[in-house]
């Protein structure tokens, strides 16, 4: 098995990238949300790598996880230190290979990224959205997402790719426009969120609307609720982790000074850990994108929604080909989630193969470099490049004989 690292820098990679953004449903064109609201006008801030082809057939759409954004690959400036978040995965010759496909990332509605959100000015107050920025579902990200593709001119896309949340939407994607996929890889993810999850969900809300400083969403000009924030992290980031990586790492070890310190500040390593990676999120998360993505999450049960309470039934309308991905320690969602999902699949007669990848690296496994996660999904690109070149070629034979 190969070493895991944040970023593999070993391949090539896109290079410099450029944000964009597209802006779209202005009044008195709102787009509706499934709570009958409308939102508008939208931003939706992306990134492209790669070249379309000719006949617009090697689109990839990859969706990032809960606080990702678009910027999934490359580098802004040749000194940036930190490349996109799946650089490891999308890049010239990489599992999602830039010299092949054409990629497109766009940040979600409800983030703080360039996209439309609660931090966002409200058109018609000028002042930040708050609370007053509507409640949306995974099919509301899609469906503007949606927009945004019909905008690049992509009538249909060769695959979806996504981790956790991301997972979700190429699910919804496959279901909601059936004849605009030809394939989907969710890894890591779910049909719908369950009680456990759905319950880890509320505590780390409740931890940022506890904090006095959230002043019910309002904050914005003044100090943030900065503390809620790093608490609900915390949270979030044990829930991506596993309790094997967690011992391997820092078992029981001690701060410093090797000695408890009889008082409430960190004596452990983990603790620490853990307190650095909310210092480090709140500098760049909004405590309200991060209760409207949750709740977003929360929302998510696709045979409810889309199947009158069957899965079957709602895997039912799409012909999209699948391969889901699991891994063997991820306890948010874990792989008996994806298996439910693929006998739903194989159920409604769909193409679908299914991997479980043993590691202990919890539900995050699918943002660190791996080589099976990496041939994966570039065996299964190949074959659905392959699919679609067949089709091609048999469309314009038949054309030929016609004539």
């Amino acid at each position: 098995m190969s070493e895991y690292s944040g970023h593999d820098r070993s391949g090539a990679s896109v290079g410099l990238v450029r944000r964009q953004s597209f802006t779209f449903a202005a009044p008195p064109d709102e787009l509706t949300l499934e709570s009958g609201q409308k939102l508008g006008s939208i931003t939706l801030a992306y990134e492209t790598y790669g070249r379309l082809d000719k006949e617009a057939g090697n689109a990839v759409m990859v969706f990032h996880a809960l606080s990702g954004n678009s910027h999934a690959a490359g580098c802004y400036t040749e000194t940036d230190e930190k490349p996109g978040w799946w650089d490891n995965m999308v890049g010239p010759g990489k599992g999602i290979d830039t010299d092949k496909y054409f990629v497109i990332c766009s940040n979600i509605i409800g983030s703080c990224y360039g996209s439309t959100g609660p931090a966002s000015p409200d058109p018609r107050t000028g002042k930040p959205y708050g609370l007053s920025f509507p409640l949306f579902t995974i099919a509301d990200i899609v469906k503007a997402q949606k927009r945004l593709v019909d905008h690049l001119g992509i009538p249909k896309l060769l695959c979806l790719i996504g981790g956790s949340i991301g997972g979700m939407q190429a699910l919804q994607w496959a279901v909601d426009y059936p004849e605009m996929v030809h394939s989907a890889i969710p890894i890591a993810s779910t049909a719908k969120r369950t009680a456990l999850s759905i319950g880890l969900s509320e505590a780390q809300r409740q931890a940022i609307m506890a904090d006095p400083n959230w002043r019910n969403g309002d904050y914005y000009g003044q100090e943030p609720p900065n503390k809620g924030l790093a608490l609900a992290r915390i949270i979030g980031h044990i829930t991506y982790l596993s309790e094997d990586s967690m011992q391997r790492k820092f078992g029981r070890k001690l701060q410093e000074n090797a000695a408890f310190k009889f008082d409430f500040s960190p004596d452990f390593q983990v603790e620490s850990y853990l307190h650095y990676q909310g210092k480090k999120f709140v500098e760049r998360f909004d405590a309200n994108s991060y209760l409207y993505i949750t709740k977003a999450s929360d929302y998510f049960d696709l045979g409810e929604q889309r199947g009158e309470g069957s899965l079957v039934k709602a895997f039912s309308q799409t012909a999209a080909k699948f391969l889901v991905i699991s891994f063997s320690s991820d306890w948010l969602y874990p792989t008996s989630q994806s298996k439910d999902m693929v006998t739903a699949m194989k159920k409604a007669g769909l193409d679908v193969s299914f991997c479980e990848i043993q590691v202990d690296f919890g539900h995050d496994s699918f943002l660190l470099a791996h080589e099976q996660l990496t041939r994966l999904v570039s065996g299964f690109l190949n074959r659905m490049s392959q699919d679609v070149a067949g089709r091609t070629n048999v469309g314009k034979t038949e054309g030929s004989h016609a004539l």
